[in-house]
């Protein structure tokens, strides 16, 4: 499968924890090697980073060797970080004064963060040993995973951010639109006989798409104009894809609909339009045991 990223779309501007880039390696000489019980997740499911690790960590059975601390959907911190986190940061930075942000992959051995990059995390979490046979980055596909992780934070993401941005004009959220849906329409014409994006098996591909739609109808469609909602919801494939998948475990369980809920209220600047009103899927019908399903 050839998945091109859009040329078109700037790369986003997103705000992101320090630059703590360490890596997992496959041995001891590496000194940050994949071995069970050493390390720790720290993350969100609100945000869509924490939400994509959460997925990707359930996906690979990896409750027993890499531990979770799930952390509120609002940080907590004066600095607008997690509290919580703040002595890991501390710990890995000298006279660290900057937020502690989440999601965070830290060693126990040494009380210091290795990384906080998702995407570095999610495909060194690939490395562990675990009870799922199936990789989410197989031999041979890592160059597709990486095309649909570009054609998502700019294809949808940001260009969705761009659709919908308070005050820009109606030209710039017209063209952002048309990007949307160029997008969009490209997914949906690839899934319209498959069952996941690459060589018919679950990846990472998967998990990052998902996560994309999760926001793009929870988040980014609330400053949309109902037509726009419209036209995003007739890829019908596309969305019975990301619902099918919703009732998967491993998608499922970590969807916090209400977290998500409060974490756009807590940082979004926008104005609210029509297509808030205009939910695509009902996700809490969908979810298999997401907190808000347990709650129907």
């Amino acid at each position: 499968m050839s998945i091109t990223p859009l040329a078109a779309v700037p790369p986003a501007h997103r705000v992101t924890a320090p630059d703590f880039r360490g890596r997992l390696g496959r041995d001891a000489r590496s000194g940050h090697y994949a071995v069970p019980h050493r390390y720790r997740l720290h993350l969100s499911t609100a945000c869509p980073d924490g939400l994509r690790l959460a997925v990707g960590h359930a996906l690979l059975g990896l409750a027993d060797s890499c531990p979770v601390t799930f952390l509120p959907a609002l940080p907590d911190g004066h600095d607008g970080g997690h509290a919580e986190l703040r002595p890991l940061y501390e710990a890995s930075a000298h006279h660290y004064r900057g937020p502690a942000l989440a999601p965070v992959l830290s060693d126990d051995w040494s009380g210091r963060i290795v990384s906080t990059h998702a995407r570095d995390i999610l495909r060194d979490l690939d490395r562990f040993p675990r009870t799922c046979k199936n990789p989410l980055f197989p031999p041979g596909l890592e160059s597709v995973i990486e095309s649909v992780e570009r054609m998502c934070a700019e294809g949808i993401e940001e260009a969705a951010q761009r659709a919908g941005r308070a005050g820009a004009g109606p030209a710039e959220r017209a063209a952002a639109l048309d990007a949307l849906l160029d997008t969009l329409g490209r997914l949906e014409r690839r899934l319209a006989g498959e069952e996941y994006l690459a060589d018919g098996r679950l990846t990472a591909a998967d998990v990052e798409l998902w996560v994309s739609l999760v926001q793009l109808d929870l988040v980014h469609r609330c400053h949309l104009d109902a037509s726009a909602v419209q036209r995003i919801a007739e890829h019908r494939a596309l969305w019975a894809y990301a619902r099918r998948l919703a009732g998967h475990p491993a998608f499922g369980r970590p969807l916090d609909l209400d977290g998500i809920a409060r974490r756009h209220q807590g940082h979004c600047q926008g104005l609210e339009a029509a297509g808030a009103a205009v939910q695509i899927l009902d996700w809490a019908t969908h979810a298999s045991g997401s907190p808000d399903a347990s709650r129907r």
